[in-house]
């Protein structure tokens, strides 16, 4: 305690003095306000830590950037592939008059309606299901209503199954993607245009398809919300 003591003595005399206390002396931590960096060291210091927060704040923002495009790069790419059952878009006109119907190949067409848990809208198709072949357009109908007594504004995802059929189910008008707005208690009718496309029959791999389930889910709109990619909800 007495060698301590001394110590401690030192640390004050050297501190009255103007300089710096010694490494290793008793007590040398405790001293507030000691220094060992000199003042360009200190400065070159906050200088680096200012330019590893720019850096870490560009990345942060640019991951930010990254996951709001990722969707809408991700379900362009899936509409190009049918990747994941993602229907294609195909409002060629010329495609389609050129189309030549496959008609050896029957193909049933079931509907499917969900919403998300938040959604209060009630959303179903209007028939269970169609037969189509490949090369030739059909109509299906969707009905959605705002029971409820605020307007509500909502946004749908799809997907198609099986998941390799995606690429050749192809959307000439839908409601997908697009923000529809009900007012209380009003009801819309909300058409899917489609087409099988024929180069269907021609894929070995959909040699045994012979039925397709289109599926939709609603969600409110609102800030924030993220819709699952397609084909993996």
């Amino acid at each position: 305690m007495a060698l301590c003591g001394r110590g401690w003595a030192r640390c004050a005399r050297g501190l009255r003095l103007g300089a710096l206390p010694r490494p290793g002396l008793c007590g040398t931590r405790g001293v507030r306000g000691s220094n060992p960096f000199t003042r360009q060291q200190e400065e070159e210091w906050r200088r680096r830590n200012r330019s590893t927060v720019g850096y870490i704040a560009a990345a942060a923002v640019g991951m930010v950037g990254l996951s709001y495009a990722a969707v809408p790069l991700y379900r362009l790419y899936c509409q190009a592939t049918g990747l994941g059952g993602t229907a294609g878009t195909g409002g060629d006109p010329e495609r389609i008059e050129r189309m030549e119907p496959v008609r050896d190949r029957l193909i049933r067409v079931t509907f499917n309606a969900d919403t998300h848990a938040s959604m209060q809208w009630n959303f179903k198709p209007q028939q269970s299901e169609i037969y189509v072949v490949p090369g030739e357009t059909a109509l299906a109908f969707y009905k959605a209503k705002n029971p409820t007594d605020k307007p509500i504004i909502g946004i749908s995802t799809y997907n198609v199954v099986p998941f390799e059929a995606g690429q050749y189910f192809n959307k000439i008008q839908c409601f997908c993607f697009e923000e529809q707005r009900l007012n209380p208690q009003e009801e819309v009718d909300m058409p899917v245009f489609f087409y099988i496309d024929p180069e269907f029959a021609e894929d070995p791999k959909m040699a045994k398809v012979d039925l397709i389930t289109l599926s939709y889910t609603f969600f409110e709109a609102k800030e924030g919300q993220k819709l699952p990619l397609p084909g993996y909800q």
